[in-house]
């Protein structure tokens, strides 16, 4: 007994369908049928994130060194300021002016008229100053600092204003000592 066959049950002459030849498959992103799905390249995005960290890295750095730049400016010319004004305070003049004053300043301003003019200023140990304005700045290498504030004595205050300059060392290039008004 013949049975009829079927004749998608038969490939062309006389092969089965588990020999038919099927058309290659393109291979899709996910891979093959029955594959994992391929890894993909990351190597764009860390050269990015390598790229961002590094620049980011760099504007820290640079923050960081302008704050300790500008930081210990400040910190040495208040420095300054305080010894020059505790010495003055202390009635140690003629030593402040010898140590802290520019030569060009104590051309205009000598040594005598310095001494005395603290004196008549009368300030004691119960004074203590205070700075209400310190700006720093360097142009072509030479530095500057503007100190500003007052000295608080008992029953009286004393303005005082003083501006340091140099390269290496700040000297006192302008000074500001009087009764406050």
């Amino acid at each position: 007994m013949s049975s009829p066959q079927d004749p998608y049950q038969q490939g062309p002459a006389g092969y089965t369908p588990q020999q038919v030849r099927q058309p290659p498959q393109q291979p899709s992103p996910f891979g093959l049928p029955g594959e994992p799905p391929r890894q993909r390249s990351r190597r764009k995005l860390w050269i990015i994130l390598g790229s961002i960290g590094g620049v980011l890295l760099l504007v820290i750095l640079g923050v960081v060194i302008l704050v300790n730049v500008v930081g210990s400016a400040t910190n040495q010319a208040r420095g300054l300021a305080d010894d020059f004004t505790r010495k003055v305070i202390a009635g140690d003049s003629s030593r402040a002016y010898d140590e802290y004053l520019d030569p060009a300043l104590q051309k205009q301003l000598s040594k005598e008229a310095f001494i005395s003019g603290v004196k008549s200023l009368e300030m004691d140990s119960s004074c203590q100053p205070a700075y209400n304005d310190l700006k720093v700045a360097t142009e072509n290498g030479v530095k500057s600092a503007e100190v500003v504030g007052q000295i608080s004595c008992t029953g009286k205050n004393v303005d005082l204003a003083y501006r340091f300059e140099g390269t290496d060392q700040l000297r006192m290039t302008n000074i500001k000592l009087r009764p406050a008004a």
